[in-house]
């Protein structure tokens, strides 16, 4: 029997701030973010390094949560390219890496994001993969011509309907259906490709798509929920679930806890794969590890910590004394286990508003896995073989030089235990996962 190894996938932000918000003034973020080129450079050096996938994450605002203001936003690094658009420029330089975009089922419709990711997957050789998100912010709320945000079971409601939709489109050709014969002549069997005529409380679609059916048979499916709406949401649905639980035993409840959930949804537990999201701060020397960790929580300000806690939360932290502790039982309309966890935090260390920030500006609410190759690895191992996890989602703090680190120095040590590949499974992300194509 193959032993159990882990994934790996990167957070990256299409623009200034991923794992840190202060990264970006680090030395070795080096490179023009708004270039081709960048991004290119990243894929390159991540698909060098064997990872499963990389993730961008997406917002479709500039947050006003704190005070009102887009200020704290601009002022620290609001900026985010469009996902869709990065990944496909990603695709072309790039040929085993998994490609993961943040899409909100709340501001797009289902055509047009299954006619999207469609496209990608062909494109990269069927490498695709969404990060379903349902979006909660009154700042994006009014980008697209709403008053008011939808309530959190609304927003689930719409986006289990999405996505019975779009698995429809998806299908609506069957394999086999684009013959591409010139002599008949006949590019497209009639016979295999079918309207779907979806009504519902929704949406109401006629398809068929005018793309053909995906190379995964669909992509991939990302989900970050906490909330028990969320967690049966992400049991559902999801493929790789995205988690911050920052402590090794609420890791392995959660795991357990989903994994339980999809059994009653009918799902084989395997098939989904649940990545605590972790900061690495990698030297050659515990010493310099611990410098390096202090010199990007210096560089983050307290006020993009939470500016961004804000937003997740969707609370206005301004209206609170900044040299109190986050106050309890806030009613959040946002994340709801970002609340959880950062409230656990505070409980745990006492920390007041300002404090609270710095850390969240640091990316340090995360688990924060610090130290040489050998301790990190020490400590991804230990959640691995714990049942935490399946794998690591990496926010790296600083693009593209901390990606450089990871690759160069701990994925060998990682590869050297025998926990991570030293070649890709297969040429599709569902390959490299372990994941079958979904039968049409």
């Amino acid at each position: 029997m193959t032993a159990r190894k882990l994934h790996l996938a990167a957070f990256v932000s299409a623009g200034p701030v991923s794992g840190s918000h202060g990264g970006w003034r680090h030395p070795k973020a080096n490179g023009d973010l708004l270039s081709a080129g960048y991004y290119q450079n990243i894929g390159r050096l991540l698909e060098e390094g064997r990872f499963d996938l990389l993730f961008v994450a997406d917002i479709v605002a500039i947050p006003d949560t704190l005070g009102g203001s887009l200020d704290s936003q601009l002022r620290y690094g609001a900026l985010r390219l469009d996902p869709l658009v990065v990944l496909s420029v990603i695709a072309g330089a790039t040929k085993h890496l998994g490609l993961g975009a943040t899409i909100s089922t709340t501001y797009t419709q289902p055509y047009g994001l299954a006619r999207a990711l469609a496209t990608l997957d062909h494109i990269s050789g069927g490498r695709a993969a969404w990060n379903i998100v349902t979006s909660f912010q009154e700042a994006e709320a009014r980008n697209f011509g709403l008053t008011e945000q939808l309530s959190r079971d609304e927003r689930y409601d719409r986006a289990d309907e999405f996505l019975d939709v779009t698995i429809k489109l998806w299908n609506s050709w069957q394999d086999g259906a684009l013959v591409r014969d010139r002599e008949a002549p006949l590019f497209a069997d009639p016979a295999r490709v079918r309207a779907i005529n979806h009504a519902g409380k929704w949406f109401n679609v006629r398809g068929p798509l005018n793309v053909s059916r995906p190379p995964q048979g669909r992509p991939v499916f990302i989900q970050a929920g906490a909330s028990a709406r969320g967690r049966d949401f992400a049991a559902r649905w999801a493929e790789i679930v995205f988690v911050t639980p920052g402590l090794i035993d609420v890791a392995v409840e959660f795991r357990n806890d989903l994994r339980e959930r999809a059994v009653r949804f009918g799902r084989d537990p395997d098939t989904l794969k649940v990545l605590p999201g972790v900061v690495p701060v990698i030297a050659d020397t515990e010493s310099h590890a611990k410098a390096l960790h202090d010199e990007l929580y210096g560089l983050s300000h307290p006020e993009a910590g939470l500016s961004t806690l804000a937003y997740h939360l969707g609370v206005d932290l301004s209206r609170f004394p900044q040299d109190q502790v986050l106050p309890e039982n806030l009613n959040v309309p946002g994340v709801e286990g970002h609340y959880r966890e950062v409230s656990e935090l505070t409980c745990r260390s006492g920390l007041s508003l300002a404090e609270l920030g710095q850390r969240c500006g640091a990316g340090r609410t995360t688990s924060g896995f610090t130290g040489t190759p050998g301790s990190v690895a020490d400590r991804m191992q230990e959640w691995f073989e714990a049942g935490a996890c399946d794998g690591f989602m990496l926010q790296i703090p600083y693009l593209p030089g901390g990606v450089e680190d990871v690759v160069h120095q701990l994925v060998p040590e990682l590869q050297r235990r025998g926990l991570f590949r030293t070649e890709y499974d297969g040429a599709t992300l569902r390959e490299s996962l372990g994941l079958a194509r979904p039968p049409n």
